[in-house]
């Protein structure tokens, strides 16, 4: 495969890097993918990174710009859109129906570079995004998808440097977003039940950002308990559930929110959304909440021709806010008449009875399996009370 040089076509080498330390990589054989351009000629060999470069710190967001590395994320995208996304390995071989190459053919390359592999076929490499990843990461639980995630983000006011509490961790997609929202100088408390789903999203977001995030703390548990033993009265500006009941912990979240703070449930089912709303309503610390759903259509646009495409992302759960009202204050409510219907307390809140799509047991074990094996050695502990299945495996 033939390499150019990133520093003769203007890119910045990286910091505290010197070229002069590299060790050239010798011409591939005859036959090898390619990189298409438009003169097509051969440029110099591409600089070899040096040991010191592939730390897992650079594998995550602080090494999401210049050629790429052994270890990082590649997605290769071909002319109809398909994706395939791979980590880059020394012994590293990618096949797929539109040709193959070695991963030694990619690392160096510049993202944005189209490859020409040997059965002729053009493939798009890039790394992937947050969204990209969610949906090729490991997973024991259902995620929340960029479209439920962004508005989460932005309606939520999830800002540089806030106190967010997390329940319902799953695999890890929304933290990452409240992560990256919040950045190194905030703090996230996520809380999952599950020890096995708390390893599995632990391994994710290591792996995406590259290393434990220093304002994340995990911990196994149920959230009532957790925050009665860890979280002080009014500590926390933003509330986020994601989790089968979240009208029981309506009396808690009300403790540990600043006045003013933001409460924000994700639901699957309108029996859900109705019992937080009224839990909500008759806490009568909190103003009349806000509940909706969002629908994503994609567009095809050729020349005069644009059109909706004929499928779209509709339902996957509904979103729900509230404000924290100041000690001694009521909120305001108009006149209306009494709720319909009545709830009982009976086993009535499983995931399969809101039909919810649950793993299995063999799966989770699989996916916490090859989790565990590509931990980085500073990884994200997940801490445990006694009475919440132990110390972390």
């Amino acid at each position: 495969m033939t390499h150019t040089d990133p520093s003769a076509q203007g890119a910045h080498p990286l910091p505290d890097y010197d070229p002069s330390r590299d060790t050239p990589v010798p011409a591939p054989a005859a036959g090898a993918a390619r990189t298409s351009g438009a003169a097509g000629q051969p440029g110099q060999a591409a600089p070899k990174l040096p040991p010191r470069m592939e730390t897992q710190e650079v594998l995550g967001q602080a090494g999401r710009r210049g050629p790429f590395h052994y270890g990082e994320r590649v997605q290769v995208t071909d002319v109809k859109g398909a994706k395939h996304t791979f980590q880059l390995h020394p012994q590293g071989y990618f096949q797929s129906g539109r040709g193959s190459f070695h991963h030694r053919d990619v690392v160096g390359l510049d993202e944005g570079t189209v490859l020409v592999t040997d059965s002729g076929h053009e493939l798009l490499l890039l790394r992937p995004l947050l969204a990209d990843y969610v949906l090729s990461m490991p997973r024991g639980a259902q995620v929340v998808y960029a479209k439920d995630s962004g508005q989460v983000v932005a309606l939520g006011d999830i800002f540089p440097g806030a106190r967010v509490l997390e329940a319902g961790v799953g695999s890890g997609a929304l933290t990452m977003n409240l992560l990256s929202a919040i950045g190194e100088s905030g703090h996230l408390l996520s809380v999952e039940r599950r020890h096995d789903f708390a390893q599995i999203a632990a391994s994710n977001v290591d792996s995406w950002f590259g290393r434990h995030h220093p304002a994340w703390q995990l911990r196994c548990g149920d959230l009532s308990e957790v925050t009665a033993a860890h979280v002080a009265d009014d500590s926390i500006d933003r509330v986020v559930l994601d989790m089968l009941a979240p009208w029981e912990n309506v009396a808690e979240v009300a403790r540990v929110l600043v006045p003013g703070g933001v409460f924000l449930a994700y639901v699957a089912t309108t029996t859900q959304l109705s019992r937080t709303v009224e839990a909500l309503r008759h806490c009568g610390l909190f103003t009349e909440p806000e509940s909706w759903e969002s629908m994503v259509r994609t567009w095809n646009v050729d020349g005069l021709s644009v059109r909706p495409d004929h499928t779209m992302v509709a339902h996957t759960g509904f979103l729900l806010t509230a404000r924290r009202l100041a000690a001694g204050s009521r909120p305001l409510t108009r006149k209306r008449p009494p709720a319909r219907g009545a709830y009982d307390e009976g086993g009535y809140w499983l995931p399969e009875d809101v039909k919810e799509r649950t793993s299995t047991d063999r799966k989770v074990r699989r996916v916490l399996r090859d989790c565990l094996a590509k931990q980085p050695a500073d990884s994200t502990p997940v801490l445990s009370d006694e009475e919440c299945g132990g110390e972390r495996a």
